[in-house]
């Protein structure tokens, strides 16, 4: 393919070296004049490790020009793709100006009579419904009739680390492909060929917000990481043995588990350390911010939840809550958000059932018991069996695991706040 490269900075130029290095022949554009020269002289404007060798070897073999205008350059092209930066703005909020700069060029200078559409890949990062509500105008606005045949707009994040990012582009943890509808993208699939990766085609907005997710949890983890830190210097313990304990654990802690958005955690585990190490860090004085805002973020959960399953309820609905326990196949209820929800809901003045076969309020004991009785006095009068639970017509059931499946119940709506789709 011959593709244009919008933006060389370090993700363009090293999207120009590794993409011209894959046999396609590849057009930087930037309007920095020292930028371009550079290239078109097969070097490096930026110091990145293998950038400049395979920029050489480009240039060496005919496949790598570079401009600091659009021109005419897109009329040949099958790709363009967009690495314009999109700085902080004084408000937090990214600095658009570039990617609206940019996207006007693109859409002056593609000719309406393309036998084929040019694809244009955006890979700045930018707040999700840019696509639809920003960057879709723009080319609407400048093709008219011609959008539909003369363009496919996609989105498509870089996972690239400065100092190994040659070798991240070509061995990418994964390929994430954002197009209006969700539909693959040849051009983009014919880019990415040979390269070794999950691939994700989504839409637009599932494509946009990966960046912000993956680079958040990054900060969490340094942030928690140093958290425990300072903590272990304060208490004389040795950070790097406990961090390789840690990371050891590939089921639990360095795993896909405890990541899937759902519900909110409690039982008798989490909560009571959390609190315990908040004490704990206090104590020492090593100040611990993220671990602190742990608790505060789970009831700030649990109240979502309640708003979101109760939205447009009248006050005295008859509402089924499945499962109490802090889980299926358990009579633990000790910290359960379960029993939050149901708290919130006899509270709010609806009419509540509970259905929880693992539950029998007379085979409580100790903590289980006071906690049960403390938050819900009533549990006796509130707990149904399977046969009430399925001939009782409620205007809501609330699920909170999995013993919803195996109900068969008349309800007027259903809300699952185990999972968010």
């Amino acid at each position: 393919m011959k593709v244009a490269v919008l933006g060389l900075g370090y993700v363009g130029c090293t999207a120009i070296a590794c993409i011209s290095s894959q046999g396609h022949h590849v057009v930087g554009i930037d309007i920095s004049e020292a930028k371009v020269s550079t290239i078109r002289s097969g070097k490096s404007p930026i110091k990145e490790p293998k950038v400049e060798e395979l920029l050489h070897a480009a240039k060496q073999e005919g496949r790598l020009d570079a401009s600091t205008s659009v021109g005419t350059h897109l009329d040949e092209c099958h790709l363009a793709i967009v690495c314009v930066g999109t700085p902080s703005g004084v408000d937090g909020s990214h600095n658009m100006s570039y990617i609206v700069q940019v996207s006007r060029q693109i859409a002056s200078a593609i000719a309406r009579d393309r036998t084929e559409p040019l694809t244009v890949a955006y890979r700045s990062t930018m707040r999700p419904g840019t696509m639809d509500q920003m960057i879709t105008p723009i080319f609407k606005a400048a093709l008219g009739d011609a959008f539909e045949t003369a363009v496919e707009l996609v989105y498509n994040p870089e996972f690239l680390r400065e100092a190994t990012a040659v070798d991240d582009y070509f061995n990418p943890p994964k390929i994430v492909i954002g197009t209006s509808s969700g539909a693959p993208s040849e051009n983009m699939h014919a880019l990415h060929d040979g390269i070794d990766a999950p691939v994700f085609v989504v839409p637009f907005r599932e494509a946009e917000i990966t960046k912000f997710v993956d680079n958040s949890w990054h900060a969490v983890k340094v942030s928690f990481a140093n958290e425990v830190g300072r903590v272990c210097q304060s208490l004389g313990i040795s950070a790097a043995q406990v961090h390789e304990i840690f990371v050891s654990d590939t089921k639990l802690n360095i795993s896909p588990y405890y990541m899937r958005p759902g519900g909110a955690f409690g039982g008798s585990c989490l909560p009571k350390d959390v609190r315990a190490l908040q004490y704990i860090a206090s104590d020492l004085g090593a100040n611990t911010p993220l671990v602190d805002s742990l608790i505060r973020s789970n009831e700030a959960h649990k109240n979502y939840q309640f708003k979101v399953a109760t939205e447009g309820l009248e006050a005295g609905s008859r509402v089924l809550l499945v499962g109490l326990a802090f889980k299926a196949d358990t009579d633990d209820l000790r910290e359960s958000p379960a029993v939050d929800i149901a708290r919130k809901l006899l509270d709010a003045g609806y009419k509540l059932d509970i259905y929880d076969p693992g539950l029998t309020p007379d085979m409580l004991v100790g903590q289980n018991l006071g906690y049960a009785y403390a938050y819900l006095p009533t549990i006796d009068t509130l707990l149904v069996n399977r046969q009430t639970a399925e001939s009782t017509p409620y205007a809501l059931v609330i699920s909170t695991n999995r013993l919803s499946k195996s109900l068969t119940i008349d309800a007027d709506a259903f809300v699952d706040i185990s999972v968010i789709p």
